[in-house]
């Protein structure tokens, strides 16, 4: 039986905008304001969906959510017409407004956590949607997450879906941006590392003092016993706070992993040399390949501004690893060197394939945070939704989906527009009969 990681990427929502609602996150902010352009940010997107396909991989495809977020304004005391909601959400609460429109979705990483049939006790590959609680933008997510993961993912029989963890901070979970699993080979029984920012229950431990900690170590547990994972394939590591207070908000903006590399900062972990020797031990005989990035060759600042970590680190068909960067780690020399001369190095990483995905990095994510990984065998990747994989096919008619429903350019502004409402309702509704998801919007049930 053949066994292979699935990449499904975040498809970029049509109110992609740059509102700068991510504390923490360095790039969300020096963003603030800027018009975005949501049509070239989905197409980035698809055309490295689409190249990563041409490589040989097996890509797939995750719908955005809908935005604006008109259930929720009306949650919080909002009334009237639905563009009546929108106009007055918009001028009396226009924080609150920017953050219920946000197209954060196309994060994929922070979609749920996921665990293949080779480490669950059931031998079912187990999602659980991340609650994302530690910003309002994102914890209004999780719900319609768990419905389009469902109509990808609708077997019984090979996928156990979960509910997302309590919606509260002593459990803030950020879903796969914090999860990181190694094995020998996909089919095989792997070491799922679960990073975390803090302890929601014991203030005397360390924790970062200017960003918050968005993954707290209790979640991470949770995640594990609702997945049936044993102790002998999981490990709990905690990031370094000072790494945190630096802009690194999720664990995939300073560290990478798959199957036996993980590829990491000198400064991304606490407790690193004995955490380390427990992932080499549960790991088994063959050795872990620990690529560290030492402050003198990339400082933590090129880290966060290139995202050199917040790169996809594939296995190619010739059994070698690539990194697939952003342009931006391309045009930062140190960065850049340091990539040309890893190459050279004798480790499985062989190449380096440079996108652009300029419209997500500029609000904060990187090829990392668009896309969840889930390893299959042929049997279960035979029972995900055929119409979420991507093919020619499927790519011209999203291509030409986006160019039908997306703007060229959108500022804060244009967000209270009743009209982007109704482009972005039919728009949606359009691509869940292209998907073939069934109704898994608000505005469809």
């Amino acid at each position: 039986m053949k066994h292979v990681e699935v990449n499904f990427d975040g498809l970029v929502g049509p109110t992609h905008n740059y509102a700068g609602l991510s504390f923490g996150n360095v790039a969300s902010l020096s963003n603030a304001k800027a018009t975005s352009s949501p049509k070239s940010a989905a197409k980035q997107g698809l055309a490295k969906m689409k190249a990563l396909h041409d490589m040989g991989m097996v890509q797939g495809v995750l719908a955005p959510q809908e935005r604006p977020d008109i259930a929720t304004l009306r949650r919080l005391g909002f009334s009237g017409s639905d563009g009546e909601v929108l106009i007055r959400a918009a001028s009396q609460a226009p924080q609150i407004f920017q953050a219920v429109c946000s197209a954060s979705s196309m994060w994929t990483a922070n979609a749920a956590t996921v665990s293949p049939g080779a480490d669950t006790a059931d031998g079912k590959v187990h999602f659980t949607p991340a609650n994302l609680t530690n910003k309002f933008h994102r914890s209004l997510e999780p719900q319609t997450s768990g419905r389009i993961l469902q109509a990808m993912f609708n077997n019984g029989r090979y996928f156990e879906h979960h509910t997302h963890l309590p919606d509260n901070e002593h459990f803030g979970d950020e879903g796969a941006a914090n999860h990181t699993r190694l094995c020998s080979n996909y089919g095989h029984a792997g070491v799922e590392i679960f990073t975390f920012g803090r302890y929601a229950f014991d203030s005397s431990k360390p924790a970062p003092q200017k960003y918050p900690a968005r993954q707290t170590f209790e979640a991470s547990q949770a995640i594990a016993r609702l997945h049936g994972l044993s102790d002998e394939n999981t490990v709990f590591i905690q990031q370094n706070p000072a790494v945190i207070d630096q802009g690194v908000f999720h664990n995939d903006v300073i560290a990478v992993g798959n199957q036996n590399v993980l590829f990491y900062h000198q400064q991304a972990f606490l407790d690193t040399e004995q955490k380390f020797a427990e992932i080499q031990r549960k790991f088994g005989d063959e050795p872990v390949h620990f690529i560290e990035v030492s402050t003198n060759e990339v400082s933590v600042e090129d880290a966060v501004q290139t995202y050199l970590f917040n790169t996809q680190l594939l296995t190619m068909q010739d059994g070698h690893m690539a990194i697939i960067a952003p342009t931006e780690c391309q045009e930062n020399p140190r960065v850049a060197a340091y990539l040309a001369e890893l190459v050279t190095r004798n480790t499985p990483i062989r190449q380096v394939h440079y996108f652009d995905v300029k419209q997500s990095m500029r609000n904060g994510g990187g090829p990392a945070c668009l896309r969840l990984r889930v390893a299959l065998n042929d049997t279960e990747l035979a029972a995900v939704n055929p119409a979420v994989l991507m093919n020619d096919e499927l790519f011209a008619r999203l291509n030409q989906w986006v160019d039908k429903h997306y703007r060229d350019e959108l500022s804060v502004a244009d967000l209270s527009d009743p009209q982007l409402l109704t482009e972005s309702r039919t728009a949606l509704d359009e691509l869940t009969q292209i998907l073939k998801l069934g109704s898994v919007y608000p505005f469809q049930l």
